[in-house]
């Protein structure tokens, strides 16, 4: 038996082998230069220069990278109070007998399996103001004009967060959807026995038995928040004048558009810390919230 154990584990680690090499080179390898390279000076052509932790200095008295991170964080906000309140309740309503509920499921998720890239361009379509569907539609209403969605500072970020939600909500209602199924019937059964209402079976059962899901799912909420880059580049490129610039496109914007590859990877490094903390910090109060529910 022993002998048969070995053979398994040399065939186990022959496969993981090639696996653990790629993990390895493509991501382990450019994490550990990264954090060197956020100590030097390197604009990606000459030798690198030591100074120290004057990148992270400079970048935490830059107010472009404070305003930033108060767009992450307003980023990160909107999207766990939206798409996990909302993602929760589409599963609900989708995982009863409600009429039509596996094209809601389609219709729910499909913005999910598109590439960002492609919905950054039909949003920006969408919302143009000379040429876009939402003129068009604003202009059979009576309006003179559409607004300009995307080039206003202080609107264009919440319609980004609009987006996000748009694209991103069917994840989470599919997580939840599956986390419903996994309830015993047994005990929504007893409390239909019982009498109790919709209301009273999703606050008391289904509530409870999700928190494990939910802080899941908020872990993965701000994880992606925290490092959205590739819709708010395509849409608006951080701008107007830095009002929707978000941590990632700073770090980009930094690194190659200006050649400052060592301020870059420090830039990477602070998303990373803050990125821990806030995923730490989520974690801890909404399992102590599980435990409590269970």
């Amino acid at each position: 038996m022993t002998t048969i154990l070995r053979k398994n584990n040399k065939f186990i680690i022959a496969g993981l082998a090639p696996a653990l090499l790629l993990y390895t080179v493509f991501v382990l390898y450019p994490i550990i230069r990264s954090f060197f390279y956020g100590f030097y000076n390197w604009n990606g052509l000459s030798a690198p220069r030591f100074i120290g932790i004057e990148n992270f200095i400079t970048i935490l008295t830059d107010p472009i990278f404070w305003l930033s991170f108060k767009n992450n964080i307003l980023v990160v906000v909107i999207s766990v109070l939206g798409q996990i309140p909302f993602g929760i309740l589409a599963a609900v309503a989708l995982s009863g007998k409600l009429k039509g509920a596996p094209f809601f499921r389609t219709a729910f998720f499909i913005p999910m399996i598109l590439s960002t890239v492609v919905v950054g361009l039909l949003w920006s379509t969408i919302l143009n103001p000379q040429v876009g569907i939402l003129k068009n539609f604003l202009l059979m209403l009576g309006f003179s004009k559409a607004p300009n969605l995307l080039g206003t500072p202080g609107i264009a970020i919440y319609t980004l967060c609009g987006v996000i939600f748009w694209q991103f909500v069917g994840l989470y209602m599919i997580i939840f959807l599956a986390a419903l199924q996994n309830i015993p019937p047994d005990i929504i059964e007893a409390a239909d026995i019982d009498g109790a209402s919709e209301v009273t079976k999703f606050f008391r059962i289904r509530l409870p038995l999700l928190w494990g899901t939910i802080a899941s799912a908020v872990v993965l909420c701000i994880s992606g928040s925290m490092r959205t880059f590739d819709l708010i580049y395509v849409m608006t490129g951080g701008g107007p004048a830095h009002s929707t610039e978000v941590m990632a496109t700073y770090m980009f914007n930094k690194t190659f558009a200006t050649y400052q590859y060592g301020y870059g990877s420090a830039v990477s490094l602070v998303i990373a810390v803050f990125s821990f903390v806030f995923i730490s910090a989520s974690r801890v109060l909404l399992l102590k919230q599980a435990e409590k529910g269970e």
